[in-house]
């Protein structure tokens, strides 16, 4: 017990040893202070989690390092994710309409029928898209995979998955803007 409480003891210190560095280089990269802040506490979290009687962390240092780009890269991944709501939301006005129409709580028949109607032209527009776009979609929209358990299950790296769902995305968005046009009479 005395061994755990001393090695935790070290790492706190070497934390502190690397604290100020550490922030300015993780600051560097994301231009924001809370930010790098945020990332140092999980890293440091992290640090003391990860260290263990039987897996101790040799090179606190590097490991830091390590740490602290492997968090920035993550956090990049995650901003860069298209969500299709976002995606719709931001340039395509039919979007927020459609989305109600494919996800809402409708109850009358009109509403069935038209939910019915998008999702029958969504699966003829995905049947039209590339397999590998239709993929990207399919799973991180309506199978809520995440890009990185995407990329885990194909090999593929996750920004080709992103550009994927790009692609896929524009491509619903002219397919489905005629059925949007068709229904509203824009």
């Amino acid at each position: 017990m005395a061994d755990a409480t001393q090695r935790r003891r070290d790492l706190l210190t070497a934390l502190r040893g690397y604290q100020r560095r550490l922030l300015a280089f993780i600051t560097g990269r994301t231009g924001n202070t809370a930010d790098a802040e945020d990332i140092y506490q999980e890293i440091s979290y992290r640090l003391i989690k990860a260290d263990s009687y039987l897996h101790p962390i040799e090179q606190v240092g590097a490991w830091l390092y390590r740490a602290a780009r492997n968090e920035l890269i993550d956090r990049s991944r995650k901003q860069r994710e298209l969500l299709l709501d976002d995606d719709i939301d931001e340039d395509w006005p039919a979007g927020d309409e459609l989305s109600e129409v494919l996800f809402g709580r409708q109850s009358s028949v009109e509403d069935d029928y038209l939910r019915q109607l998008v999702w029958e032209e969504l699966a003829l527009a995905l049947a039209e898209m590339p397999p590998l776009q239709r993929e990207a979609f399919e799973k991180t929209e309506l199978q809520d995979y995440s890009f990185k358990q995407l990329a885990e299950e194909t090999g593929t790296a996750v920004e080709t998955l992103l550009s994927r769902k790009h692609k896929a995305v524009l491509f619903l968005r002219l397919r489905l803007q005629v059925l949007y046009e068709g229904i509203t009479g824009v």
